[in-house]
This record gives C-alpha cells, structure tokens and sequence, in this order.
C-alpha cells in the first residue's frame, strides 16, 4: 500500500484497493517491498486517494506497481487487514476491496512498493511465501483448490 507509511498506527481504518488479473492460467502477484506482509506475494494494490473511485485506484496501482494496464471490473474479494503489537495496539487496519480485472497489456516489472512482479500458476504459489488473504481470495475465485 503507501510507501513508509501513513498507514501505520492509524487514526482511522484505511482503504485498500488490489485487482486480480489472470491472464494464460496464472495470476499477476507482486512481492511486497513495504509493511504489511513485506517480503510476502500478493496481489497488488494500495491505498485509495481522495476523490478517486475504488476502479480508478485498483487501475492506477497495478500500473504503477507493475506496468502492466487493465481493465477493471467486478468486486471480487473483501477482507478486512487488521494487525495488533503484542500489547493491543493497531499497527495496520485495511478494509481491502479486489476486483477481477483483464489484462490489457504490459509486461509484469516490479516498481513502487513492489520488489517483483510475476505472472504465476496455481503451482508455482505452493512452494513461495504467499500472503494469507491473497491465498483466501484465489481460492475464492476457484484459481487454487480449497485444500491450497
């Protein structure tokens, strides 16, 4: 989401907004740079920007995150992203919204706050370290089976 961040300790939940695109049987996933899930795959997105829509955003951060252009369609995956230090206190709270999109075009190169991008197959996610809630919504969407 937002590089260093703003969106740590937050005074108020934060929006998040990602876009899964498949494209030949595997998803585009980045390998996130920054706080939260650092180092882990997952689908890219960021934080929603005042007076844009949740499409606009979804569009203008796989672009930025990853060169490739979509087009953004249908809500596909709603999660809240709520994370706790040890003592209680909120380091990270997302309301994350992911929508399915198609590849228009762009070949997949890591920028912002993602170290890479890659186009990956159901069977590439078995042996890589992959965010949780990224894991949730590809079985969702029936892209991995319940059983991961």
């Amino acid at each position: 989401m937002d590089k260093k961040s703003g969106n740590s300790y937050p005074a108020a939940p934060r929006v998040g907004v990602g876009a899964i695109v498949i494209k030949d049987d595997k998803v585009l996933l980045v390998k996130r740079g920054v706080e939260p899930s650092k180092g882990l795959w997952a689908i890219p997105g960021g934080t929603l920007k005042l007076g844009e829509t949740m499409q606009e955003c979804a569009a203008r951060e796989i672009l930025e995150e990853t060169g490739v252009r979509i087009n953004v369609k249908d809500c596909a995956y709603v999660f809240d992203y709520i994370e706790r230090e040890d003592e209680g206190k909120i380091k990270f709270h997302f309301a994350i919204v992911d929508y399915a999109a198609d590849y228009v075009s762009g070949d997949p190169q890591g920028s912002d706050d993602a170290l890479e991008a890659r186009w990956l197959s159901a069977e590439d996610l078995q042996t890589m370290p992959v965010a949780i809630n990224t894991m949730n919504a590809l079985r969702s969407l029936g892209f991995l089976k319940s059983d991961g």
